[in-house]
């Protein structure tokens, strides 16, 4: 058996490696400034990218990230690695590059799960939970709630019933820092060659549990200040295995998250289904007769707070005003090009599979 396989190398990138015969297939586990730790079949190592790789990159995205399959070869001169190819990414966990206008950054590529980090102190808030879901949804993977620190909420059974109420198609959990048989519950779904990422706000316990589900310490942890805020522990995503078999991605706290890459039809699937309710195609939900939006916010059916963070959402998207085929293009343009390249894509690996 390849050794990438404990990375999470599945049978769709050793198809999509032979494409590239005089190159060797490895993932990116961590990220340093212009340096990548790498792993192969032959063990870990460091790498770069190649000056032709640089020279063609249009925008931030293209650049490896944590998670990345890559095509590298080694030179004789030099202790690293070569980077020569990103393969096709078969999900994407994307943000806002900070300080850089209009660029996206990955913060990690190629994961089967999201656990959306929030513990149930003061880091607790509905409308970033909805953000964090929308854009989680969005990256291919697929996205589990985690509630940490359990142990300082006044009325747990409220809470849950409050954000189970937000939460549509993905599970939730509830942790305790205090409770390792709480944490162990995430092991179920971190199986061998399962790769997930941990996001939330900084402080919320993400190092933590990751050291729990480890037994070890695998990340450095810090005490949380005094206004109830988190430091930031992690100062750059890492990939790690854990013993179980399970692969890992930690990231630096992010508060906030842009949502130019998020599918509000999942994770607010009870107003998108209100709104093909409304009499008018072209309904602005303000005064128009037939509003299933306006009579569900009236009834209470909906919660105002709820429609507004999905109004601000869907124009930070840039989705307002475009019709659901028009959405799916833009979703389909920003991953792959256009809809010829995934085709093109997806009929590569349908060939490959059919060989075999």
């Amino acid at each position: 058996m390849n050794d990438l396989t404990k990375y999470g190398a599945s049978e769709r990138f050793f198809a999509e490696a032979t494409l590239y015969p005089d190159f060797y297939l490895a993932r990116v586990l961590s990220q340093y400034k212009g340096l990548y730790k790498i792993a192969t079949e032959n063990g870990e190592s460091f790498a770069e990218i190649s000056g032709k790789f640089r020279y063609e990159v249009s925008c931030l995205s293209d650049y490896p990230a944590v998670g990345d399959f890559v095509m590298t070869d080694f030179t004789m001169n030099a202790g690293n690695a070569i980077i020569h190819h990103v393969l096709t990414r078969k999900s994407v966990f994307e943000r806002t590059a900070v300080g850089i206008d209009n660029e996206i950054q990955v913060v990690a590529a190629n994961i089967d799960l999201v656990f959306i980090c929030m513990s149930l102190n003061n880091d607790y808030n509905l409308s970033r939970l909805e953000r964090y879901l929308s854009v989680a949804w969005n990256s291919g993977a697929t996205p589990v709630v985690v509630l940490t620190k359990s142990d300082l909420c006044d009325d747990l059974p409220a809470t849950l019933m409050e954000i189970t109420e937000v939460v549509f198609g993905a599970d939730i959990v509830v942790t305790s820092s205090f409770d390792q048989t709480s944490c162990d519950k995430l092991l179920s779904y971190l199986k061998p060659g399962t790769t997930a990422s941990f996001i939330g706000s900084s402080g919320v316990g993400k190092t933590t549990l990751i050291n729990q589900l480890a037994r070890q310490e695998l990340f450095a942890t810090s005490e949380i200040r005094q206004d109830d805020k988190g430091r930031h522990t992690t100062t750059r995503r890492e990939l790690l295995i854990l013993p179980q078999g399970g692969i890992v991605i930690d990231t630096p706290g992010m508060r906030e998250l842009g949502a130019e890459s998020a599918d509000l039809s999942k994770s607010f699937t009870d107003i998108e289904d209100l709104v093909l309710q409304c009499r008018f195609n072209d309904c602005t939900h303000t005064y128009e007769p037939g509003c299933a939006i306006r009579q569900a916010l009236e009834t209470g059916a909906l919660d105002e707070r709820r429609f507004n963070n999905y109004q601000k959402l869907k124009r930070e998207a840039k989705y307002d005003g475009l019709s659901s085929k028009q959405i799916e293009t833009e979703k389909i343009n920003s991953m792959f090009g256009s809809k010829r390249d995934m085709k093109k894509t997806i009929d590569f690996i349908k060939q490959k599979h059919k060989r075999r």
